[in-house]
Parts: structure tokens; C-alpha cells; sequence
């Protein structure tokens, strides 16, 4: 295997296929990065047994600048090889494998000889069907996502809720996640001839957000019994399935409500942040809103022991509804608001001081909705 290749174009490819990989990990030859040489050109891999990543370097593409002298594969560590790459000197970079799998890099001055691995002893990617898939512009693939991945649970106790649920089918397409104190539900207008139901990991959509150029216009999405396969721009990006049936979480949200208010969102953000400085440093981190529909005020109130008290009072757009003291961990509430992206209004409803309440844009309301349950605070 010897092939020359343009050393950005390499680097911009690895960078993605990195995200795959794990130093930790109880299957040796997975810290490794698979370099398979076709004629066609270059695929890299990696993988961490949870999502798999490869990506494809077209020889057709004279950007890529690759010349191939002899096809064949090798595995090689992937820190110190990302690291040998990123610091060679020149603009292009020569690579060849030799006896017992040593591999011998070259650019400009430099030369290193690293050890390599059998590729035959890399795991095989998992086998997904692309006849059957869903394209989404990666504009709002990226904001259901982002709108909803912050819910996810951090806990392992309960494996389905550190995924978010995609559930497809011809009305369209729900995502939602919940960790059980709050809960991020979004829909949109993708639609599908087959039903799905499946929980994709909130860690792989996170790398996998991270994985899509900003200049990336369209995703697809391919579903197997256990696998989801995201395709896009030379780039594919597998992610197990998470096993079991997620809860039904379109119970947990109201129906109606007592008192609603209404915001401008980076309004209510910043107001949360300046309360939340002195939160953070007692045990609980909570803050208190109150309310008086009377008198058209609505306050919020920090408190540490240590430290001392914050008092702000919310500027909002309208408020309409009952009386109400309600207390909260103000991350979640913030969370949720940057989650609506800039400056947008939104409606924050209200039940009672011990049931959630809900954060809706004005606009679209039945789209997107945010839940955060209320901390007892008697």
C-alpha cells in the first residue's frame, strides 16, 4: 500500500473520523484508525463500538491531490498518527506500508516509521439498507437536535432515557427526550411511508452534530434493526440503537394552564443567568419566581446563605392568570432557553407551584415545548 495525498484535505477527513475514537476501550485494535486504499481512493475509519464513522477521499477530486501507487489497508494508532500528520512539513505527505505492517511516513524533511495492525482484525461496520431513507436539511436536522438532546439523562440507571426518542411515520416526525426532570419534545414535517420508533444515544447525536460542516445542505438517514446510518457530504456515521420501549411522555405535558407569561427569550435568559450566580453556590441551586397577577409583577429570587440574596424584577410582555411562588434549578430553565436559538418570543405556562410548566415559542406553539418540574422547596 503506498499512496501521496494533499496533507489538508487528509487532516479535514481524520479530524471527523477521530470523533469515533476511544482511547478507552477494552478492544485494542478500536484505538486504532483503518486506512482501506481502493482504487477508487482512500477510506478511513474508526470506530468505539457505540458509533462508527468512516470517510471517503475521492482520487477523482483533484483538490485531494491523490496519487496511488499500491492499494491495500493498514490500521495505525490514531493519537500519534493524527498528531505525526498535523505537524509534518510539507503540503503533501507520502505514506507506505512495508513488511510486518510498519508504515513509513514522509513530507519534506521528516520521516517516521510507525507500527501498524492487521486491518484484517478490525471489527466489520454494521450492515444498514440505504434503499429506504430520510433526507433532512442539515439546518433543522441540527436544531431538533439541539433543541432536544439537552434532555437527555446523564444517568445509567435507566439506558433508554440517555437517548432521544425519533418517532417517524406518515404525520410527520416527534423527537423528545427527558431525564425525568424536564423534557424537550419537537416536531417537524418529515414524514415516512414505514413507521419507526427508535431511541438514538444523545452522546453519538451530539458527535454527530459536531461531525456536519457548516456547509453540509443535506443529511440522510438510514434505519436497520439496531443501526441508524447518517450520511452526508463523503462522510458516514453509524450509531447503535438504544434497546427498550421509551416511556410516554405526551401525558407528562398540560393541557391547560393557570397563569402564562410571556417573554422575549434572551430577555428572560439574561435574568435567569444574573439570578443563578448566587444559586450556584448554595447546596440546592434553586431559584424562586413569583407572581402577581393583580398587580402585573413577576420576580425572581436568589438566594445562598453564604453568599447573600439577588432580587430581579421580569420584564415581560404579557401576563395573564393566577397568583404563583414556584421554584426551579435555573440550568434547566436555561438551557431550555437557549435552546430556541437568539432572540424569540416564547410563552412560559404555569399549573401550580408543584406541576410542570411548559416553555412554548409564540409562534408554532404546538412545534416545540420544553418541560421543567418545579423543586418542593416545603
Amino acid at each position: 500500500m503506498k499512496f501521496t495525498i494533499d496533507r489538508t484535505k487528509f487532516i479535514n477527513q481524520t479530524n471527523n473520523v477521530q470523533r469515533a475514537i476511544s482511547s478507552k476501550t477494552t478492544i485494542p485494535i478500536l484505538t486504532g484508525m483503518k486506512l482501506d486504499l481502493a482504487e477508487n481512493g482512500l477510506t478511513i475509519t474508526g470506530s468505539n463500538s457505540d458509533i462508527s464513522i468512516t470517510a471517503f477521499i475521492s482520487k477523482e477530486d483533484a483538490d485531494n491531490d491523490l496519487t496511488i501507487e499500491s492499494t491495500g489497508s493498514i490500521v495505525l494508532p490514531a493519537k500519534f498518527f493524527n498528531e505525526i500528520i498535523k505537524k509534518l512539513p510539507g503540503d503533501n505527505f507520502e505514506l507506505e506500508v512495508l513488511d510486518n505492517n510498519q508504515t513509513l511516513i514522509k513530507s519534506g524533511v521528516s520521516e517516521f516509521t510507525i507500527n501498524g495492525l492487521d486491518a484484517n482484525n478490525y471489527p466489520h461496520l454494521p450492515e444498514v439498507e440505504t434503499e429506504d431513507q430520510l433526507v433532512f436539511p442539515t439546518d433543522l436536522f441540527k436544531e431538533v437536535v439541539n433543541q432536544t438532546v439537552i434532555a437527555v439523562s446523564n444517568q445509567e440507571s435507566r439506558p433508554v432515557l440517555t437517548g432521544v426518542n425519533f418517532i417517524i411515520n406518515p404525520d410527520g416526525l416527534t423527537s423528545v427526550a427527558t431525564d425525568s426532570h424536564r423534557l424537550a419534545q419537537r416536531k417537524i414535517n418529515i414524514t415516512s411511508d414505514e413507521e419507526y420508533n427508535l431511541i438514538i444515544p444523545g452522546k453519538s447525536l451530539t458527535e454527530l452534530v459536531r461531525t456536519i460542516d457548516d456547509s453540509v445542505k443535506e443529511i440522510s438517514m438510514a434505519i436497520s434493526e439496531n443501526q441508524v446510518l447518517f450520511s452526508f457530504d463523503n462522510v458516514m456515521f453509524y450509531s447503535r440503537l438504544l434497546d427498550g420501549r421509551y416511556p410516554e411522555t405526551d401525558r407528562l405535558i398540560p393541557d391547560d394552564s393557570n397563569t402564562t407569561l410571556k417573554f422575549d427569550s434572551s430577555s428572560l435568559l439574561s435574568s435567569v443567568e444574573r439570578a443563578s450566580l448566587l444559586s450556584h453556590e448554595s447546596r440546592n441551586n434553586v431559584i424562586k419566581l413569583e407572581i402577581k397577577g393583580d398587580e402585573k409583577k413577576a420576580t425572581l429570587f436568589g438566594n445562598s446563605p453564604e453568599v447573600g440574596t439577588v432580587e430581579e424584577v421580569l420584564d415581560f410582555e404579557d401576563l395573564e392568570g393566577d397568583d404563583l411562588e414556584i421554584s426551579f434549578n435555573p440550568d434547566y430553565l436555561k438551557d431550555a432557553l437557549r435552546s430556541f436559538g437568539g432572540s424569540t418570543d416564547i410563552e412560559v405556562s404555569f399549573t401550580s407551584a408543584l406541576h410542570p410548566f411548559t416553555i412554548r415559542p409564540v409562534e408554532n406553539k404546538d412545534n416545540f415545548v420544553q418541560l421543567i418540574t418545579p423543586v418542593r422547596t416545603f
